[in-house]
């Protein structure tokens, strides 16, 4: 894509950026092609591990997602319309709706493009066979990665307590797990470039055992054989704690 059409979709995607509260947030979360964002990478980044947003609020805005908890107590997978946790200990739990999140990525997920792929294929050549099947770099899109994998590694990471240690510390000690030939889902987005800072670009994976008891965020894997689904979303609306402002 020309940098000028590029430019045109940032523009578009950063008018949906808007304040807690607002009334164009609400209205917007009611269409489906939608990227919803709660707070921004950056600020938890800087250690802004506290938020006002419960998930029972962040389902409103779509039923599949990543994300984080107060404290980032864990790794947020959202998928077939449930939140999970997965905790320090690598287990899954099932989410409260009063449970609120420092920050939080979502989409009603209805995919534009399926591909089977069976051959093993590690995780750099599972993007790039995605990459592949993209018509521009310059959208975000929803990512759900569904089958057999033989290898999975994830990281969680456990509560931490006020004052709150840049993220960057609270890694350098997280717990990682890895799975032999294991059934279960990726769930994650793959952003473009511009959107660096306010979230992560390239890809970002969570992961959660088919039978939803374990998990993490996705550090290695080998895809099997597995289903890929791609849902396009064309509209980026960021909802901003109102604490750091």
């Amino acid at each position: 894509m020309k940098k000028s059409a590029a430019l045109h979709w940032l523009g578009t995607l950063m008018l949906g950026i808007t304040l807690l509260g607002c009334q164009s947030t609400r209205q917007s979360a009611a269409e489906r092609d939608v990227l919803f964002q709660y707070a921004t990478l950056s600020g938890l980044m800087a250690g802004g591990f506290d938020g006002e947003m419960t998930y029972a609020e962040l389902k409103q805005h779509g039923d599949f997602g990543v994300g984080t908890f107060i404290g980032v107590d864990g790794e947020m997978i959202q998928v077939d319309h449930q939140v999970y946790q997965v905790k320090a200990d690598g287990k899954a739990y099932p989410v409260a709706g009063e449970t609120k999140t420092p920050f939080a990525v979502v989409t009603y997920f209805e995919p534009d493009h399926t591909l089977a792929l069976d051959q093993v294929m590690d995780c750099e050549a599972l993007k790039t066979e995605i990459d592949h099947r993209l018509p521009t770099e310059d959208l975000p899109y929803a990512i759900k990665v569904e089958g057999t994998f033989a290898y999975m590694k994830t990281r969680s990471v456990p509560p931490q307590k006020k004052p709150y240690p840049p993220l960057a510390e609270v890694l350098k000690t997280q717990p990682t797990f890895e799975f032999q030939e294991v059934e279960g889902t990726m769930v994650g987005f793959r952003l473009p470039a511009y959107m660096d800072g306010a979230n992560a670009p390239g890809y970002h994976f969570h992961f959660i055992t088919a039978e939803r008891d374990a998990g993490g965020h996705v550090l290695a894997c080998q895809a099997q054989d597995v289903q890929v689904a791609i849902d396009y979303t064309d509209k980026w609306y960021t909802v901003l704690p109102t604490d750091t402002l």
